[in-house]
């Protein structure tokens, strides 16, 4: 009887606090049949965010007054086809050894678990000033990869610019602090950010995983570009990267461009770049792009390039249709594969992607 109560209690205390704010629940259930060849082995597979990253998540604000707004985020990622959790990283550094597939090393917390909020947990003071919002959250640098990719660095269409030496920093960061600018600038826009690696001092490693991005950009009518730049604190060579981002939306198609360079200190430079376009026709709209990046950890001279071509047929606002093929080139000792398959060095790799996204 005292555990019901209790658990009566709690409902009403929840109740009021959400009555008190704007609290939302949404998310992107995203499958996709993955078929990937290679020269080596194929590989057919049930997967998931061949289009739009598969996610749920909560979010909410609360107006303070006086311009001010307090709000949280909380995003999971979710592996929709086998219904395990996304892998998180706790301190911005990376075990384990070195992935050719990825471009990079196997982050902390990797595996199969359970629910995390892997893509963003963070809480946020807003106003006048701009916006100072704290957590686990996406490095400033990464937003290039998203704005101006015509497949939003997604599925087997995603640049090749994906696999590079960021580290593992490349797309989001733990114990971060970040300013935004307002949004009131004429079309100017920013975001700082510091995260921390969280080491004990006084070791070798205690920088691991301390550092800090920028970007900079301006969006006005159909013109959008972007700089970024980042340095990420390594014992073994600290990670830098600088990209430019820019699109022109003409009306009946949007062209996007990339240039990138990664550096890691006392190891090698990847340097990548994508031309790419989005079209849209009638409830649909067709993605097209041009990729190429030379530089591994495993490989300093590898080269790869990726032309991708994909269909996004909108059954209504929330639900999709659409598949993509790619077709990836690899030159001087690259070995890099599409969808799970392997591929011999300087041999080719093709992949295909089919699937059904709703959103809620």
């Amino acid at each position: 009887m005292k555990k019901s109560l209790l658990a009566v209690a709690a409902l009403a205390a929840s109740g009021a606090a959400l009555a008190q704010s704007s609290v939302t629940l949404f998310g992107v259930i995203d499958a996709t049949l993955a078929l990937g060849r290679g020269s080596v082995s194929n590989k057919t597979q049930l997967t998931n965010s061949g289009n739009t990253t598969t996610r749920l998540g909560f979010r909410g604000t609360e107006d303070l007054g006086g311009g001010l707004a307090a709000g949280f985020w909380l995003e999971a990622g979710l592996n929709n086809d086998d219904g395990t959790g996304a892998a998180s990283n706790a301190n911005n550094q990376t075990v384990g050894a070195y992935n050719p597939a990825t471009g990079a090393n196997a982050p902390v917390r990797s595996g199969t678990q359970g629910l995390t909020f892997n893509r963003r947990s963070t809480v946020s003071l807003s106003g006048g000033f701009g916006e100072i919002r704290v957590g686990r959250d996406y490095t400033p640098h990464f937003w290039n990869y998203v704005w101006f990719d015509p497949f939003t660095y997604n599925g087997v269409g995603a640049s090749q610019i994906s696999n590079n030496l960021g580290g593992a920093t490349n797309v989001r960061a733990s114990n971060s602090v970040s300013y935004f600018l307002p949004a009131n600038l004429g079309g100017f826009y920013g975001q700082l950010q510091h995260y921390r690696g969280e080491n004990s001092s006084g070791t070798p490693t205690a920088g691991d995983g301390t550092g800090t991005s920028l970007r900079v950009g301006y969006a006005s009518g159909a013109v959008n570009a972007a700089l970024a730049t980042s340095q990420t604190r390594y014992a073994s060579g600290n990670i830098s990267t600088t990209n430019l981002g820019a699109s022109y939306d003409f009306g009946p198609a949007k062209l996007s461009a990339i240039i990138d360079q990664d550096r890691v200190s006392g190891g090698p430079t990847g340097k990548g770049w994508l031309i790419g376009v989005n079209a849209p026709m009638g409830v649909g709209e067709w993605r097209a792009s041009y990729s190429t990046y030379k530089g591994t950890l495993a490989v300093a001279a590898a080269r790869s390039s990726k032309l991708s071509l994909g269909y996004v047929h909108n059954l209504s606002k929330r639900t999709a249709l659409y598949v993509t093929l790619a077709r990836l080139d690899n030159k001087d000792g690259g070995s890099m594969a599409l969808n799970g398959a392997v591929t011999g060095a300087n041999s080719n790799s093709t992949g295909y992607d089919f699937g059904l996204r709703h959103s809620f």
